[in-house]
């Protein structure tokens, strides 16, 4: 990322302190922002969108789009929330392929990196860092981001880092 910030590192020790990192989130963003979501299984992905979703009023259940890939929901306090899972595609265009509204709604990726270059000139990048040795203690090798629920997940530390680039985020604050 060129022209990039660190906005926020802070540590998320429960369910509920990533929710509220997510509302948080939810209070700066508007149309047309782009945020990219990385971190192994298990590491609050979702549970940092459920929160962002609940701040900006989103109709339906937010969970992970895993299987088709990217669910809309309409806000009662603005534009869109659309929550996208890059996991299972292998091409950036099969992204663009889902034909979504990148400017009118707010945009949340998993895995998005390597996914979303050149969709936006301003990027939220959330990385989720749990401690090593956490994903197996959760899950086997032998599951997908799908078998995890986030309510399972036992609470533990993350780190998580908020990497702001581009015009949209040189002043912003969190």
């Amino acid at each position: 990322m060129t022209d990039s910030h660190v906005l926020l590192d802070t540590t998320a020790r429960t369910t509920e302190e990533m929710g509220a990192l997510g509302a948080r989130l939810a209070a700066v963003l508007r149309a047309g922002d782009l945020v990219v979501l990385t971190g192994p299984l298990g590491a609050g992905k979702t549970t940092l969108t459920r929160g962002l979703g609940a701040a900006l009023g989103a109709r339906g259940q937010v969970s992970s789009p895993t299987f088709v890939l990217a669910r809309t929901h309409p806000t009662s306090v603005g534009p869109d929330l659309v929550h996208v899972d890059a996991y299972r595609l292998s091409d950036p265009v099969e992204l663009d392929d889902l034909d979504l509204d990148w400017d009118a709604s707010i945009v949340v990726v998993e895995w998005g990196r390597g996914f979303v270059d050149g969709i936006s000139d301003s990027v939220l990048d959330v990385e989720i860092v749990r401690a090593t040795g956490a994903d197996d203690a959760v899950a086997g090798d032998d599951s997908t981001p799908d078998d995890l629920d986030p309510d399972d997940v036992p609470d533990e530390p993350r780190r998580v880092v908020v990497t702001a680039s581009g015009p949209r985020w040189a002043d912003a604050v969190l």
